[in-house]
């Protein structure tokens, strides 16, 4: 039996996705900072250089670390989201894992080098989806900023990192070519990732769940997937309903279609920004 509905009016077709907005360096602090805008759901991503890597990797340690944190602000939603000053509680913890395992997924850590990223994703505006577009937009602020930490000589091929010695002795860091920075940011990022929600309504796929299409879905799933056509993660759940084989084939294809818009989005917001 399906759940009961509180009705819903929607200007967009099934397999429409809402519109992508982005505007990069929003705030000029981090690294690299994305609002990202996906129909009235908003998200700050910032990613910041943290000033060493965690205690427990070793000291010698040639590969880097992604961490990702999340939280919805006071005003994200229609009645006031209280802040978590205690500490990230259950939702927010599962969040805050499932866009840092992401992101790691697409990273190849040994060829970031010894480099700590965190990737903050504060949601301005819940209007449904806040996880899915907040991992898109921990891409393209965690692409940014590898490439200008590559610019800077700080995320460098293994063969021309520094030793200790070196470092101590006034290293320099050495300039790469166009087409070395492009090569290393893609060994470090080998495919963009992307993240979408899809729902059954009444039977029916719908695309890029917002508030009303999600709190009237059957059945909610939130896919996870790198540009090389891999998932990373798909949540998908019943509410008071099930799913059949065919109609979780028919999600994933609906999914699949809104992950290759997302994709080709981020390759043209970030073409030729450095």
């Amino acid at each position: 039996m399906a759940k009961f509905k509180t009705g819903f009016n929607t200007d967009r077709d099934a397999n429409e996705m809402r519109a992508v907005e982005v505007e990069i360096d929003f705030t000029p602090n981090a690294l690299a900072s994305i609002l990202y805008r996906q129909g009235d759901t908003v998200i700050l991503a910032c990613c910041t250089k943290e000033s060493r890597l965690p205690g427990w990797f070793p000291r010698d340690s040639t590969k880097g670390w992604v961490h990702a944190e999340y939280s919805l602000l006071p005003g994200s939603t229609d009645s006031r989201f209280r802040r978590e000053r205690r500490g990230a509680k259950g939702r927010t913890q599962e969040i805050e894992r499932l866009i840092a395992r992401s992101l790691r997924a697409a990273v190849d850590l040994e060829a970031l080098g010894p480099v700590a990223l965190n990737v903050d994703c504060d949601v301005l505006n819940a209007d449904g989806g806040t996880r899915c577009a907040s991992i898109t937009a921990a891409n393209i602020a965690l692409r940014l900023a590898v490439r200008r930490l590559i610019a800077r000589g700080e995320c460098l091929p293994l063969d021309m990192r520094p030793t200790e010695d070196e470092r101590r002795n006034g290293w320099t860091a050495p300039s790469l070519s166009k087409t070395e920075a492009t090569n290393h940011e893609n060994s470090v990022i080998p495919h963009d990732l992307a993240a979408i929600s899809v729902g059954l309504i009444d039977g029916d796929v719908f695309l890029d769940l917002d508030y009303i299409l999600d709190s009237n879905a059957d059945v909610d799933m939130n896919v996870v997937k790198t540009s090389d056509g891999k998932y990373v993660e798909i949540q998908g759940t019943g509410e008071e309903s099930t799913f059949s084989g065919e109609e979780l084939v028919a999600l994933l294809a609906s999914a699949d279609g809104g992950l290759e818009a997302l994709f080709d989005a981020q390759v043209a917001i970030l073409d030729g920004i450095e």
